[in-house]
């Protein structure tokens, strides 16, 4: 058995981003005697509690003392203990799946246990960053087949919570939409959630905070109610209202997924077998078992071809048939952002805009959440297909979408006062007269988020010309709005560098907005 030896918990205040780090002073007797060094694997053990997590060896006593064990923030949560508590610590054995992926690596298929076994011990933090890294450019070099995916996907389910809508509520047939993302603006979710619920269909929806982009669905509903829900209490309010809109961090479903999601997002790495099996292996651990999934394609988009989005689709198609979720796949277009405003307060507002009936409110996002909320409704066996459009749209038409948004805001815990957006703004001008004829979805994103959004509420963008619009040398293009002035002047020589938008002439604009016609499909 491996010796442990005991020193005192330090809470450092270092967030490691989902990985456990302790930290020990390179004179620490226990140091020198275990043999330990920078970037060992180590088990901590406190208070009944044991992690996993990865050494770092400091020199400098003010981050920790000889005496004393360092600890990361996320370690810190994951031991529940206070300041000061005794601990011990001691070397960790390997991981028992470093065989297969070295396996992966050399680039040979892995079979149900292999990757079962790689999930688990990703789960159990006993893969550090460097590993897990190895494993998402592995998977990405050598793709995934379409039976590694169905296999990766259902390792991802079973290493997290399962929730069980049927035990809970009583209700068999639960709905979800889900976008694999990309796009600026694209709050359909908020809209399509109270549309389908108050057709009397559950859609409890349990979103992601921004990791990338300028604002998620849990940060933009977090305007306007509390999105951190105990699960009792998530639980309670679909049972009160037959939905939710809240944060999905808590429920503990899927949690290999999110640690991968920390190591494929700076590597920018998005294959197309972890993105089916992080997206549906979620899906069916938050007990969804009829899904409508957006695919947007362009030119800026995550999927940037048509033939491109057919074999995703199909993909996505294969292993949810054999995970027995009843799948619908749109296909969108992904040329231009949704929606007037970038950034949580300023899509809030859009949300809002298009529930209350407003002149203002963008026709662009309607139009595709009145889509989405008709293709789940027809989920619904009494509907017929073809049907599910004019339902959602007399929902919402009557005012009892809103009714439905109002009951889930209320229930979550409804935010007093609502943020303004910011009162630092900056217009970004056309240099030159034209019609719009492309607009860079990760340009627009990136100026948002160099205003402050999403961590600053309020930033971000507001968009004043689309695809096809005529400007004059002067018109504005879109106004920056920012909280700080460093934020604002950040974003605005971002802008003044290349804005994201493309003039030019009227023949150039693609076909389908020449002719007044977008593709959903």
């Amino acid at each position: 058995m491996t010796q442990r030896s005991t020193l005192k918990i330090r809470r450092v205040g270092i967030d490691t981003w989902r990985e456990n780090v302790v930290y020990m002073h390179r004179d620490c007797p226990v140091v020198r005697a275990a043999g330990f060094q920078a970037l060992s694997k180590v088990e901590v053990h406190a208070n009944g509690q044991v992690i996993l997590a990865v050494l770092n060896v400091v020199s400098d006593e003010r981050i920790v003392s000889a005496c004393e064990l360092g600890v990361s923030e996320d370690a810190f949560r994951r031991l529940g203990v206070e300041d000061g508590h005794s601990a011990s610590i001691a070397h960790a054995e390997p991981a028992r799946s470093i065989g297969a992926l070295h396996r992966k690596i050399s680039g040979e298929r892995l079979g149900k246990d292999e990757l079962a076994s790689i999930i688990r011990d990703i789960a159990d933090a006993r893969y550090s960053k460097i590993e897990l890294a190895a494993f998402v450019v592995a998977t990405n070099q050598y793709e995934l087949d379409r039976e590694e995916v169905v296999h990766l996907t259902e390792a991802m389910i079973d290493v997290g919570r399962r929730l069980n809508w049927q035990r809970e509520v009583g209700h068999g047939l639960v709905v979800d939409k889900h976008c694999i993302g990309g796009i600026p603006g694209n709050r359909t979710s908020m809209l399509v959630v109270p549309i389908v619920a108050a057709h009397g269909m559950l859609c409890p929806k349990t979103s992601s905070r921004a990791i990338t982009s300028p604002a998620g669905t849990a940060d933009t509903m977090e305007v306007l109610a509390q999105v951190e829900l105990p699960f009792e209490r998530m639980v309670q309010i679909v049972r009160d209202t037959r939905a939710c809109l809240a944060w999905g961090g808590t429920a503990d479903l899927s949690p290999a997924d999110d640690i991968l999601i920390s190591v494929e997002r700076p590597l920018s790495i998005d294959s197309p077998g972890q993105m089916v099996a992080s997206i549906l292996s979620k899906k069916i651990a938050a007990g969804s078992t009829h899904l409508v999934l957006d695919i947007p394609v362009g030119p800026s988009a995550k999927v940037r071809s048509m033939a491109e989005a057919q074999r995703l689709k199909k993909l996505f198609e294969y292993v949810a048939k054999h995970l027995r979720l009843q799948l619908d796949v749109v296909l969108s277009d992904g040329r231009q952002p949704i929606g007037h405003g970038i950034g949580p307060v300023l899509e809030a507002r859009d949300v809002m805009q298009v529930l209350q009936g407003d002149p203002a409110a963008p026709q662009d996002l309607r139009q595709k959440a009145l889509r989405l909320a008709g293709r789940m409704i027809e989920f619904d066996p009494d509907v017929r297909g073809g049907e599910g459009f004019q339902i959602a749209r007399d929902i919402l038409d009557s005012g009892r979408a809103l009714a439905q948004m109002n009951a889930i805001i209320d229930a979550q815990g409804r935010r007093a006062d609502v943020p303004a957006a910011g009162a630092l703004q900056a217009e970004i001008l056309a240099l030159e007269d034209g019609v719009v004829v492309a607009m860079d979805n990760l340009r627009i994103a990136r100026i948002a988020r160099l205003a402050g959004a999403p961590q600053v509420p309020a930033a971000g963008l507001d968009l004043l010309k689309r695809l096809g619009d005529s400007v004059v040398k002067g018109d504005p293009l879109y106004r920056i709005h920012a909280q700080y002035e460093a934020d604002l002047q950040f974003a605005r020589t971002h802008a003044e560098k290349d804005c994201g938008y493309r003039l030019g002439r009227a023949e150039q604009l693609p076909h389908e907005f020449a002719s007044g016609v977008l593709f959903m499909m």
